[in-house]
């Protein structure tokens, strides 16, 4: 007896898809089922078309399906910031032109507006997820739902005071309180997020080690960015960063370490014993002159890496393209080894990775059934990427973020032929030039 068709809400048909598990395919002619929001079957087009009818079915003849891409790291608000502060070591950079530039117009318009951009520059590019670090979380997580995007929304902790809060415990409670308003969203989580070990103490440290075992929360961040770090720790508490975290008991798998450019084998151990996540942000890396964080050791010793951008006051741009290339190359070079860090693994790290250092790896991060349909899909018809032996390998060395032609979120659509479907282009120029002027004033 035939079976009968099954209804679903989309079927997307793909060129090539690269479902990122198993690790190292890619399927020629597949096609990707979704019903109300999530993933059901991934299958050669010809089968597709027998067993489901589809509310809205996508011809993508000459492109690559793929998970969408997953933003270890960033601060998106800081996108009102791209290109104030350029060319200068981090601490100059922090201490001279953001800092006092966030004392004097970090509010929640600014948090609101700023990360409202940066969706639209995220989504544009491909990326359906991010890890956000920045004051005003809620206004972060409104634009966030706003623009249909999915995110980790920081709640960030530091011991000076600032407009929003005044130490770090009304930051943390301010933080807490945030979370409980929206605990019940679908695409909008929490992660406890200390700037970094130099700007908080001891007692700080502890306390949010603390809240992340009694909520089972991620903690985001900033550790061995720079050598000057590493010293500064050295003459004030006498052991690296790490170490101090440890001793703190802020190392475990809940930790996502930003940057760690500055880890020596101890140090990667560290990491790798208590099953630590690192972001590697390798645009901000080189631009902030900070170094080259040793990625193809950790990942050798069983640490879980994914990628980041940084915001984009110190990028400075929100291009997840650009850091799978960066990314790659700066492993090949630093090792004289062109073996290292190959494509396919590049975008498991943009990709998984990312998502297993955000804890969300049971939804997204790769297209397999019962997942959410978070995807994405990139035009190979170009004559620029042309002619394609390995759609992965394009991916990484080739293609761009301008070459991202739809993106979806549970099966919704955000970006379709290019074109951003909430947000229009027109009204972010509009809300950028009132910045603009605030900033330059």
């Amino acid at each position: 007896m035939d079976t009968q068709p099954q209804n679903v809400d989309l079927l997307i048909e793909a060129r090539w898809v690269l479902p990122i598990e198993p690790a190292d395919s890619c399927l020629a002619h597949h096609a990707v089922a979704v019903r109300k929001g999530r993933i059901v079957d991934l299958l050669p087009i010809a089968e597709a078309r027998q067993r489901y009818v589809a509310g809205t079915r996508v011809e993508l003849p000459d492109h690559l399906l793929m998970p969408g891409l997953v933003n270890t790291h960033g601060h998106a608000a800081m996108t009102l910031l791209r290109g104030y502060a350029d060319d200068l070591p981090l601490m100059r950079w922090l201490r001279e032109r953001i800092w006092p530039a966030e004392m004097k117009h970090a509010g929640e318009q600014f948090v609101y507006d700023g990360t409202l951009l940066a969706c639209a520059e995220m989504l544009r590019g491909g990326i359906t997820c991010t890890n956000d670090m920045y004051f005003y979380p809620d206004a972060a997580a409104r634009a966030f739902d706003r623009a249909g995007m999915r995110a980790l929304v920081g709640m960030i902790a530091i011991d000076f005071p600032t407009a929003y809060a005044s130490d770090a415990a009304d930051y943390l409670a301010k933080g807490l309180a945030t979370r409980d308003l929206w605990r019940k969203h679908e695409r909008i989580g929490f992660a406890l997020a200390p700037h970094a070990p130099y700007t908080a103490s001891d007692a700080t440290l502890a306390q949010v080690g603390l809240l992340a075992a009694q909520l089972d929360l991620p903690v985001h961040i900033h550790v061995h960015e720079t050598a000057g770090e590493i010293e500064q720790s050295m003459q004030e508490h006498g052991v690296r960063p790490l170490v101090r975290l440890a001793r703190l008991e802020l190392l475990g798998p809940q930790l996502i370490g930003v940057h760690a450019v500055h880890c020596n084998v101890q140090d990667i151990e560290l990491l790798a014993r208590h099953a630590c996540h690192v972001a590697h942000c390798p645009t901000s890396n080189m631009k902030l002159a900070s170094g080259i964080a040793p990625i193809a050791q950790m990942q050798d010793a069983g640490i879980n890496v994914g990628l980041g951008t940084d915001g984009a006051a110190s990028n400075n741009r929100l291009d997840l393209f650009q850091e799978m290339r960066h990314a790659a190359l700066l492993g090949k070079v630093a090792h004289c080894d062109a073996a290292k860090l190959p494509a396919h693994r590049v975008v498991q790290m943009a990709t998984l990775d990312g998502a297993r250092a955000l804890g969300v790896d049971r939804h997204i991060g790769s297209i397999r059934a019962g997942k959410y349909a978070d995807l994405c899909a990139v035009n190979f018809a170009s004559a620029h990427l042309q002619p394609v032996y390995d759609p992965a390998s394009h991916l990484v060395y080739v293609a761009g973020r301008d070459d991202v032609s739809h993106v979806w979120i549970q099966g919704e659509a955000l970006v379709e032929n290019g074109k951003l479907l909430r947000m229009s282009n027109e009204s972010m120029l509009a809300l950028t030039s009132v910045w603009h002027n605030a900033l330059s004033a």
